[in-house]
């Protein structure tokens, strides 16, 4: 991971802190953001990187300036 990026569960944070209506098919993926380290872990059977695919997939309805950074900050941990 480079020094210059956040933690999943961090940037999961911000999430949840800023998407006050989330998407009930986003919510489970956001959920177990909050366990996440790295790219590289796990949650279960299930890998960060598909996790974080997956939220990226449901959470169109994350608008604004700051859904967007947050959105690009997920996506440059290689996802």
């Amino acid at each position: 991971m480079d020094t210059n990026q956040r933690p999943i569960n961090v940037i999961a944070r911000d999430i949840k802190r800023e998407w006050t209506k989330i998407n009930y098919a986003a919510k489970p993926y956001l959920d177990a953001m909050l366990d996440l380290n790295s790219i590289n872990d796990s949650y279960y059977n299930d890998n960060a990187r598909s996790i974080v695919l997956y939220f990226l997939a449901n959470a169109s309805s994350f608008r604004g300036e700051k859904a967007k950074a947050l959105k690009l900050e997920l996506k440059a941990l290689g996802a």
